[in-house]
């Protein structure tokens, strides 16, 4: 562990390239020791060593594909047991484009595996931790998508939708137990997802990509200003309370004893 700062270790998933790879380097530079968890062992070794070099951190290399069972295990556990592991970026993640009816639904399987149970097994690996010795961060990488279901494909914003509702609960649950979750909801990103999912980065208008240092830099500002979800593209902070405060005046007349009066009428 880095002696000088003692901020303790990062896990990292999604590390070799891109978002994660990204917050790699800046919590690096911050003084983490670093735990990197992806498929690519290569990618992921020479980016450990770029690290170790630059900032004289301690560097781990843990290859694992979330989608199978046993390696996500693995990282479960480490979680679980490792008291060095102060951080967990639960950022692993895949898109598919294209609509429900004509995809390749083993992939959007795949989809739900990655973006949902993997993240949901470790977001509760690492609450556990952390919330029995009181501290810990736990960084969920959701998407503006949650909030714009008809923008893309259905199933992946229901899926990040689920991260950022994972989220928001977390946080109401940990917050006593001294740990902070922030949900991170990145809009258009200049990242491979977009390759992998069948499309180009290339297509998306230029006002809206945002490069990833700028994402990733954005993201941990508003972790030091105590944020728990951040929109990096969002101008006015008021916005998303607004929002909010609409979703919770909803709360009173969500459940009550009676159809509202509306469908009464019809009914009759």
């Amino acid at each position: 562990m880095n002696q000088q700062t003692n901020l303790g270790t990062a896990l990292i998933t999604g590390a070799s390239a891109g978002i994660g790879a990204t917050y790699a380097q800046r919590l690096a530079a911050r003084g983490h020791d670093l735990i990197l968890v992806a498929r690519d062992a290569a990618r992921l070794q020479q980016l450990a060593e770029q690290l170790k070099a630059r900032h004289g951190v301690q560097v781990e290399v843990l290859p694992a594909d979330l989608t199978k069972r046993a390696d996500l295990l693995t990282v479960e556990q480490r979680l679980r047991t490792d008291a060095a592991i102060t951080l967990l970026l639960n950022n692993a993640g895949m898109a598919v484009q294209g609509q429900l009816i004509d995809t390749d639904i083993d992939r959007v399987e795949s989809m739900i595996q990655l973006n949902v149970i993997s993240v949901t097994r470790l977001a509760a690996a690492a609450a556990a931790a952390f919330g029995g010795r009181g501290s810990g961060t736990i960084i969920n990488i959701a998407s503006v998508l949650a909030l714009a279901p008809e923008l893309f494909n259905g199933v992946y914003s229901g899926t990040k939708a689920y991260v950022l509702n994972l989220s928001q609960s977390m946080q109401q649950e940990l917050a006593p137990r001294g740990v902070r979750v922030q949900a991170v909801l990145p809009g258009a990103t200049r990242t491979e997802i977009w390759d992998r999912a069948g499309g180009s980065v290339d297509d998306l208008p230029a006002e809206m990509l945002m490069e990833v240092g700028d994402l990733v830099d954005a993201a941990l500002s508003g972790l030091d200003q105590g944020e728990l979800v951040t929109i990096p593209s969002l101008p006015a902070r008021a916005d998303w309370d607004a929002l909010q405060a609409a979703r919770q005046a909803l709360g009173p007349n969500l459940s009550r004893n009676r159809p509202a009066d509306r469908y009464l009428v019809h009914a009759g």
